[in-house]
């Protein structure tokens, strides 16, 4: 309907009623089971996560479902915890570099053309490799508003993606590496089953592993990553009033077809209110979480915390639940992750890679900059 008239015209969309009742009577149930240990306390604090996130699909459509998506992932200007950058400047620094070698995002494509069924075929024998007899379904679908998604059980390709070579490494390392492996980690955690669940304030922590399992495995490029940081930059738009038409344009301008960008503004609105103000803000947090997730890593090996750098995969989880998954861990409540990423595993790899992060970090980057600029503008 929005192509029959022309993208000139915002989508009329009606959500599927949800009453959260029965999700909140569970939670009321739990809570009362609970007493004041450490762990009992975590627990309580991932009942009103929980809570939060069905509250997130009850109010599917309105103006309060921005201000509970703003309270579980954040805005594009939330600060970091260097306390002064944000995920918006990440975007903007990005798209500054990216621009400068990239001048016409539309025409900068792969030349490696895959159908979602090759996509498919690789991505299922990959999962198969790797999870054997718990390895999920790989199918394609008609609707998805991602080019993939994942779960435990099942991996959904988009049927109208535009798929190249380096897609499938990209999907392989995000969706069933980091995605699938978590659940099904989780799900085999019999004392603490909740890190089996998916819901909203996870998502940080997942899509920022999933993210750096592209980035330190090379699977990464540019499309990708332009694709990462007009999500952050759309979703500031709409914060500021942009529609959903202004939004879609904002993506013709980048994408390689009129789909990917409807799909793409879709993504930004989702739950949200199309005539602007009120956005989903879920994709901030592929940067955000980007950032989290690698100064995690480098903190855990500066500290020499084997421990910690693998069970982060146990299951679905916060960076900031560490300190009990740990405790829970030491106490037996937790198992070792038995699905890892190969990056993961390489701690002679991890050591050196982030010590030279730890060591280039205490570098004067004012008197380098100033050296390489002077040296790179002779003879320009």
């Amino acid at each position: 309907m929005f192509f029959r008239n022309k993208g000139e015209k915002i989508p009329e969309v009606e959500y599927v009623p949800y009453d959260p009742t029965a999700v909140t009577e569970d939670l009321s149930q739990a809570r009362r089971l609970l007493q004041d240990s450490a762990y009992d306390e975590w627990l309580l604090k991932k009942a009103k996560e929980i809570e939060l996130s069905a509250n997130l699909l009850a109010n599917c459509g309105t103006r309060e479902f921005f201000n509970i998506s703003s309270q579980i992932y954040g805005l594009p200007n939330s600060k970091l915890h260097d306390g002064s950058t944000t995920p918006l400047d990440l975007a903007r620094k990005f798209e500054a570099i990216i621009d400068s070698f990239q001048k016409d995002p539309v025409k900068n494509v792969q030349i490696e053309r895959i159908s979602a069924d090759e996509m498919c075929a690789r991505i299922a024998r990959s999962a198969k490799n790797t999870f054997g007899d718990l390895a999920p379904e790989v199918i394609v679908v008609d609707e998805l508003s991602a080019k993939a998604t994942a779960t435990s059980r099942k991996i959904k390709i988009r049927k109208k993606g535009r798929f190249y070579g380096k897609d499938v490494q990209q999907l392989i390392n995000h969706e069933a590496l980091v995605h699938v492996a978590t659940t099904i980690n989780g799900r085999a955690q019999e004392s603490m089953r909740i890190l089996g669940a998916n819901y909203g304030a996870v998502t940080k922590t997942q899509e920022g592993l999933a993210v750096f399992s592209e980035f330190i495995t090379g699977s990464i490029d540019i499309e990708r990553m332009r694709r990462l940081v007009d999500r952050v930059l759309a979703i500031r738009m709409a914060i500021d009033g942009a529609d959903f038409i202004e939004v879609y344009r904002f993506f013709m301008a980048r994408a390689d077809s009129k789909n990917q960008a409807f799909e793409n503004a879709r993504r930004v609105f989702r739950g949200g209110v199309l005539t602007g103000g009120a956005p989903f803000t879920k994709d901030i947090v592929y940067l955000d979480g980007l950032i989290r997730v690698h100064n995690f890593f480098r903190s855990a090996v500066s500290r020499s915390r084997e421990d910690v750098l693998r069970l982060v995969f146990a299951g679905k989880m916060e960076l900031d639940d560490i300190p009990i998954i740990a405790k829970m861990a030491k106490d037996g409540l937790v198992k070792t992750p038995e699905f890892i990423p190969p990056w993961a595993s390489d701690l002679n790899f991890l050591i050196c890679y982030f010590a030279f992060s730890v060591f280039i970090d205490d570098i004067d980057y004012k008197k380098v900059g100033e050296y390489y600029d002077e040296l790179l503008d002779k003879y320009l």
